[in-house]
């Protein structure tokens, strides 16, 4: 994964080059290799005694189908632990031993981390103490073998980290083989949300990991001197890729929040720009959320002093970038962050099978209601499903970035696919005069006939948040309208 090979070309920097910081400790690119390649060693030993044999193969490694012979897929790795040092260690650990990391949601009920760790066929789930007895009985109901996740040392810039000169030297010697899992060899499993049936695992490559860190990171400017806050879920794209593995990538820092917490997020805000002009030396620089988020810090500001307020808005525009995605973001939302803070927020496209593809320009006219345009070496097409609206249809992508397969489902994957290697989104899209691209929402939920025309609820749902009569209550994955004095006529 190029990820590692990034953090491994800091040499001696890697002692104290900070990758991650979380719960008041950081943890510096040499600590992470090390932990993560001392746990792979452990992992190898583990999988090796638990390696799910086909049965009657006579081969740990191959299944035979008549005169052919198939090699098995690699070992999946099930990783639950709260956004922390241990997780990536976990993460890049799966990969050193050759593995396909399967990352699991601490929120998942008993049926649906059930329901991953059978369909996935997990051998090991790696965890943290704080989840031990809840991972230990889920462990033993799938047939997967549960370790605990071994603490990453905490970086000390008076020892640099207890490390020697040596350590970047060892590392790159114990990772001389890492070439051997490029290409095409499955690395990610990540699974879909489940709105329409359960959950899927959609399979990622090393390949196409590595296409989308580079991308993003190139396409938003990400860099060494990137700090990010992180509040995101790491079961989920934006979380790991945009929020993490790309900024690893680039050398950059991220900085994890337990969850989402409105005073959280402005306290770091106000800590790293104090003044106008004044930066702290671990100031965040980026931040990217859900448009839900966005609000809820709307709403928090409004619940500041005066002088606090001129301090948070002081501090807000001082950072670098903002972006936002994952749902469509309301025009009130954004006209009033850019108001406040100055930030046009950069909103962007993806979905689990191809990760992030069209974008805002970070440099460039970004446009309120759009997502931009196809990010580098991405391909994407409007198939017209209706004559009387032409330019109007599902979205369909081809990028370097696409998923290999859903797990073990063949015949799903198939029909996701057109015949010219497109993958058919299942969104309806359309693009404005000046190109940029529109998503009207879910073809098979979001787009309604009435009177001969074809309405998007999205675009529905922005007319209604700009009705002033209209109060709007945020939940975590909705908007809730009320009528604040009579019905709507």
């Amino acid at each position: 994964m190029d990820v590692i090979k990034a953090a491994l070309q800091l040499g001696l920097k890697a002692h104290t080059s900070i990758a991650i910081h979380a719960e008041e400790s950081s943890h510096s690119y040499l600590q992470l290799m090390q932990s993560a390649l001392s746990l792979s060693s452990e992992l190898k030993t583990i999988l090796s005694c638990h390696r799910r044999q086909v049965p009657n193969d006579p081969l740990p490694n191959r299944s035979f189908h008549g005169s052919h012979t198939v090699e098995v897929d690699p070992p999946r790795v099930g990783i639950i632990a709260k956004p922390s040092a241990e997780f990536v260690a976990g993460l890049w650990a799966t990969w050193l031993c050759k593995g396909i990391a399967v990352p699991l949601a601490l929120s998942y009920p008993e049926a649906e981390l059930l329901h991953v760790l059978t369909d996935a066929e997990v051998s090991v789930v790696l965890g943290t103490p704080d989840h031990e007895s809840r991972l230990l009985e889920a462990s033993r109901k799938a047939s997967s073998q549960f370790c605990l996740l071994p603490r990453v040392k905490i970086f000390d810039g008076a020892n640099q980290g207890d490390t020697d000169e040596s350590a970047p030297s060892y590392v790159i010697d114990q990772l001389t083989g890492l070439s051997d899992i490029e290409g095409t060899t499955p690395g990610l499993i990540v699974y879909t949300s489940g709105t329409t049936g359960k959950p899927k695992g959609v399979v990622h490559t090393h390949s196409g990991m590595n296409a989308q860190v580079k991308m993003l990171s190139e396409a938003w400017q990400y860099s060494k001197d990137d700090r990010f806050l992180h509040c995101l879920p790491l079961h989920h794209v934006h979380g790991l890729f945009n929020g993490l593995l790309a900024p690893l990538y680039a050398g950059a820092m991220v900085e994890f929040l337990p969850k989402f917490s409105v005073k959280g997020v402005w306290r770091r805000w106000m800590e790293s720009y104090p003044s106008e002009g004044v930066k702290e030396s671990r100031a965040i620089t980026v931040f990217t959320g859900v448009p839900t988020m966005y609000a809820y810090l709307l709403q928090g500001y409004k619940t500041m002093d005066v002088d606090a307020q001129k301090v948070a808005a002081s501090a807000a525009r001082q950072l670098r970038l903002m972006m936002s995605g994952s749902s469509a973001l309301p025009l009130p939302v954004m006209s009033e962050w850019e108001a406040l803070t100055g930030h046009r927020l950069l909103e962007r496209y993806g979905m689990t099978e191809f990760v992030m593809a069209l974008s805002n320009p970070y440099s460039g006219q970004r446009k309120a209601g759009t997502v931009g345009n196809p990010l580098p070496g991405v391909e994407v097409k409007i198939i017209d499903d209706d004559p009387a609206v032409p330019g109007t249809g599902e979205l369909c992508v081809k990028s370097p970035s696409l998923f290999k397969e859903y797990w073990r489902r063949p015949e799903v994957t198939k029909e996701s696919f057109g015949e010219d290697g497109y993958f058919r989104t299942g969104d309806s899209a359309t693009r404005d005069d000046d190109g940029y691209y529109i998503i009207l929402g879910r073809s098979s939920v979001d787009i309604m006939k009435v009177g001969g025309f074809k309405l998007s609820a999205l675009e529905i749902e922005a007319v209604l948040l700009e009705v002033r009569r209209i109060r709007i209550s945020h939940s975590e994955h909705a908007f809730v309208w009320f009528l604040e004095s009579r019905r709507c006529m």
